[in-house]
């Protein structure tokens, strides 16, 4: 599949901010099944991108722009050649052992709920990796209401689940939560989806992948309740949400900030948008 994607995230500032320190996680990289032909990033501010890779591989640019700067947006566009794998990634940039993806972070702590979840999905699964995650998926996928509209608000994994709503990356954050419970290293993943008429979640969106002694790392997406398919595109990928973020940095001066964000992704002609 050829996905044409488009990310403009843009930043009022009132008053006018007299600095901005960026740094961005919006440059996707080739993997077996993903191949990116064509990628551009545009700031409006006047300054200078500087690439480089964080600990993970994910690939960043950072940039310091001088105000005032009432505004700021950063538009992100490109296409992708991706092909279905399974959900299996092979080839991806890897620089820790699968080990470190056991380890817990304040997005996801687990709890009573959570660990009763997961033991459940291991009682009926038994103790191979696959089912279970597979069992996690779906039980995850049927137990959790979807929100629309709505950013992510940094919510602990705990908490949403306690809710029994959220958006992508709650979803993402409850499975990893439970798969590191259960001893499988999970990992957080940034990226985009092109949806069908479904009712699928699209555009900007988040999932998990789980590591399988003998498969390796396999994409699993809670909020469509499926594994990674060809309409899937991988950006950037951490222990959670704060490791993978599209944009973070700092601002000197200015008050409020509003922020809005259009992401569109498409297929062929088909256009969809979030």
């Amino acid at each position: 599949m050829r996905l044409s994607i488009s990310h403009k995230t843009t930043y009022h500032y009132i008053p006018a901010a007299s600095r901005v320190i960026q740094v961005l996680r919006l440059t996707p990289r080739n993997h077996d099944g993903q191949y990116v032909t064509d990628w551009r990033i545009e700031a409006s501010a006047d300054c200078r991108l500087d690439q480089h890779e964080d600990a993970f591989g994910n690939i960043t640019h950072a940039f310091a722009a001088e105000g005032p700067l009432a505004e700021l947006f950063l538009l992100v566009e490109g296409e992708i050649e991706t092909r279905d794998t399974n959900g299996v990634v092979h080839d991806a940039v890897e620089r820790f052992p699968p080990s470190l993806f056991l380890r817990e972070t304040a997005l996801t702590t687990c709890d009573e709920a959570i660990a009763a979840f997961a033991a459940e999905a291991r009682a009926t699964q038994g103790s191979e990796a696959l089912p279970v995650l597979h069992a996690l998926l779906e039980r995850l996928h049927e137990k959790m209401h979807w929100d629309d509209d709505r950013f992510y608000e940094g919510t602990p994994a705990a908490e949403a689940f306690g809710l029994k709503h959220g958006i992508a990356q709650d979803f993402a954050h409850i499975f990893i939560t439970a798969s590191r419970n259960l001893g499988i290293p999970a990992r957080f993943v940034r990226g985009y989806f092109c949806g069908d008429d479904t009712g699928a979640r699209d555009a900007g969106h988040a999932w998990a992948e789980a590591f399988v002694p003998d498969l390796g790392w396999i994409a699993f997406d809670a909020a469509n309740g499926i594994c990674a398919t060809d309409a899937h595109a991988r950006v950037a990928v951490g222990l959670d949400h704060l490791g993978a973020a599209p944009v973070r940095g700092m601002r000197y001066g200015g008050g409020a900030e509003t922020l809005t964000v259009d992401i569109h992704v498409d297929q062929a002609s088909r256009q969809t948008q979030s």
